[in-house]
C-alpha cells in the first residue's frame, strides 16, 4: 500500500469519526472502521462472507466471535455440545477462541485449518486407534477429497475385500474379531445351539468350520472325530453318552446307573474294552465274578463262585469276610493274619471238625498233652510264648520272692511242669550250706527273698531253749550229720559235750544238775 493510500485511508478515518460524533450514528461509523483497518483478505472459503465483517465479527466484541463461527459450522457445534469428535474431546476446544488454531486475514491462499498427521493425538475422536490399526496410514482410511471426520468407521467399510466368510456372517466383524489382530477371535459361542466347553474351547474355528462360512456345521461329535474313535465304530456313535469334551480318556458313562454293574475298584480303571470284547451291548455280559476271572481262581474253583462273598473289587488279596460275624470263631491276634487254606484244607463250606486250640495246633503242644486241651488258660491268639497268663499262685507252690522273677525252664526242665518238685532241694541241693544236716525243708528257716534271710526260733519250734552259751552258737556246731527225715538231735549235754567232761563220767550225764548254759565254770549250788 502506497503512502498516499495510507494517507487517504486515515483521513477518511478522522471524517468518518468525527461525522460519528457529530452526526450521533454509532453503528455506522464503526462498521466502516473495521472495514478501512482489515489486516488483509480472507481465505478462499471465507471469501463470500468478507464483504460483511459483522458475519465473523462483533463489533468492539472479540469474546462473541466463537459463537459466530459455530452459527456457521453447525456440525462442530454439535460436537461441542455433544462433547464428541474432536472438537467435543479436545480439552481446550470449547473454551480456546477458534482464531487461535484457524487464524484468518492471511489470504486467499492461505490454510487456515493446518493439520500436522504426525503429531495429531486420534485417541481425540469418536475412533481411538487401536491393535493393528496404529501402524496403518492415514490414507489408508481417509479418503483425499473427504474430510477427515467423515472416515467410515465400520470394519466392513476397510475389509469388505478380505472378509473370508464373504458376507455371509454380515457386517458386524466386531462382534467376534478385536483390532488386534483378526485371528484372535472372542466371538461367544454359547450363544449358539452347541456351546464350547472343555478341549473345544482352545480348538481353531477352521478345525470345525473348514469353509469360514460357520453355517450348517455338524453337532455330532463322530463327523469330526471319526479318525480319533478307539473303538473303530464298534460302540456306535454316541461319543457323549460316555466322554466328555474335556478329554476321551474321561468317561462320563455312569456304569452303576444305567446298568446293573456297578464299577468299583479295580474295574474303574480298567479299559471298556477288557470286557465288552464286542459291542457295549452284544453279547450281554454276565456279572459273576467266575465268568471273567475263571484263571484268577486260586481256590480252582474248590470254594464255589461266589467270589465276591469273601474277596472286593480292589484286589484279589483284600479279604472282606467278616469271620467274626458270620461264624462262630472269632479271628484275633496271629489267627487274623493267617491264610484261609491253613485252617481249611477243604472248601471253605464245609465246617471245621472243632475249634479248641488242640483241633489245630495239637502238633504245637510242647507239653504234649499234659497240661491238658485248654491252651487259652495260659496262652492267647497273639503268641505261643509271648504274654502268657497262667498264675502260678493258683497252684500249690505260689511265687513268692525271687521265684517271681526266675525263668520258667530254671524249675521245669521239661514243658510238662507238672511233674517239678516242690521241695527246695530239687532246686536248691547245691546251694544247701548245711550239707543236709538240718534236712530238706529249707522253708523251716529260710525265705524265698534270700538265703541270707532266714529266720528259726529254736526256744519256740524245738523241745530245747537256746540259753546262754547256746544263742551264739551256729546250727552246725550241734547239727552236724546230715538228715534225709525229720532233724533229730539229742538234748542231753554229754551229746555235744563229752570231751568237755573233767569228770570223766564220774558223776554221770545230767550236767545241767550242777552246771549252767552261761559256763561250764559256773555251779548251781544245792
Amino acid at each position: 500500500m502506497s503512502l498516499r493510500s495510507i494517507t487517504i485511508k486515515f483521513r477518511t478515518v478522522i471524517f468518518a469519526a468525527t461525522a460519528t460524533a457529530f452526526f450521533g450514528a454509532p453503528a455506522v461509523g464503526q462498521n466502516v472502521i473495521e472495514k478501512l483497518v482489515s489486516p488483509g483478505d480472507l481465505s478462499r472459503v471465507h471469501a463470500i462472507p468478507e464483504a460483511t465483517c459483522d458475519s465473523c465479527h462483533a463489533s468492539f466484541n472479540k469474546g462473541a466471535q466463537n459463537g459466530l463461527c459455530l452459527e456457521c459450522h453447525k456440525e462442530i457445534a454439535l460436537d461441542v455440545r455433544a462433547r464428541k469428535g474432536f472438537h467435543g474431546k479436545a480439552p481446550d476446544a470449547a473454551t480456546a477462541s477458534c482464531s487461535f488454531c484457524h487464524a484468518e486475514h492471511k489470504g486467499r491462499a492461505a490454510q487456515i485449518a493446518p493439520f500436522d498427521k504426525t503429531a495429531f493425538n486420534h485417541r481425540l475422536t469418536d475412533y481411538p486407534l487401536m491393535g493393528g490399526h496404529l501402524g496403518v496410514a492415514c490414507a489408508e482410511c481417509h479418503a483425499a477429497d473427504a474430510k477427515y471426520r467423515d472416515a467410515p468407521t465400520s470394519c466392513v467399510s476397510c475389509h469388505a475385500d478380505s472378509d473370508p466368510h464373504k458376507g455371509a456372517l454380515g457386517t458386524a466383524c466386531a462382534d467376534c474379531h478385536v483390532v488386534a489382530d483378526w485371528r484372535n477371535v472372542e466371538f461367544d459361542h454359547s450363544k449358539t445351539k452347541f456351546p464350547l466347553k472343555g478341549k473345544h474351547q482352545t480348538a481353531q474355528c477352521d478345525a470345525c468350520h473348514a469353509d469360514k462360512t460357520f453355517q450348517g456345521a455338524s453337532t455330532a461329535c463322530i463327523d469330526c472325530h471319526r479318525s480319533d474313535d478307539a473303538h473303530e465304530g464298534a460302540f456306535g456313535a454316541d461319543c457323549e453318552s460316555c466322554h466328555s469334551p474335556s478329554a476321551w480318556t474321561e468317561i462320563v458313562f455312569d456304569h452303576g446307573a444305567r446298568t446293573r454293574f456297578a464299577l468299583v475298584g479295580r474295574h474303574a480303571t480298567i479299559a471298556c474294552a477288557a470286557c465288552h470284547t464286542g459291542t457295549l451291548v452284544v453279547p450281554k455280559l454276565k456279572t459273576a465274578c467266575a465268568s471273567c476271572h475263571a484263571k484268577d481262581d486260586v481256590h480252582k474253583g474248590r470254594n464255589g463262585a461266589d467270589c465276591a462273598s469273601c474277596h472286593d473289587a480292589f484286589a484279589w488279596t483284600s479279604v472282606k469276610f467278616d469271620h467274626d460275624r458270620r461264624t462262630k470263631f472269632r479271628l484275633r491276634g496271629a489267627h487274623r493274619g493267617v491264610g484261609c487254606e491253613s485252617c481249611h484244607l477243604e472248601p471253605v463250606t464245609k465246617s471245621l471238625p472243632g475249634r479248641a486250640c488242640v483241633d489245630c495246633h495239637r502238633d504245637d503242644d510242647p507239653h504234649k498233652g499234659g497240661q491238658g486241651p485248654a491252651c487259652e488258660t495260659c496262652h492267647n491268639e497273639s503268641s505261643w510264648t509271648a504274654s502268657v497268663k497262667f498264675d502260678h499262685d493258683l497252684t500249690v507252690f505260689p511265687l513268692l520272692g525271687k521265684h517271681k522273677t526266675a525263668e520258667c525252664d530254671d524249675c521245669h526242665q521239661s514243658r510238662e511242669f507238672s511233674e517239678t518238685s516242690t521241695d527246695c532241694v530239687s532246686c536248691h541241693l547245691e546251694d544247701d550250706a548245711h550239707a543236709g544236716a538240718l534236712g530238706a525243708n529249707c522253708g523251716l528257716c529260710h525265705n524265698p527273698n534270700d538265703w541270707a534271710y532266714w529266720r528259726f526260733d529254736h526256744d519256740a519250734e524245738t523241745d530245747f531253749a537256746l540259753t546262754g552259751a547256746h544263742q551264739g552258737l551256729k546250727c552246725a556246731a550241734c547239727h552236724r550229720d546230715a538228715s534225709k527225715g525229720e532233724v533229730r538231735v539229742s538234748s542231753a549235754c554229754i551229746s555235744c559235750h563229752r570231751r568237755d567232761d573233767r569228770h570223766h563220767g564220774q558223776y554221770g550225764a545230767s550236767c545241767e544238775r550242777c552246771h549252767t548254759t552261761t559256763s561250764f565254770s559256773e555251779i548251781k549250788m544245792p
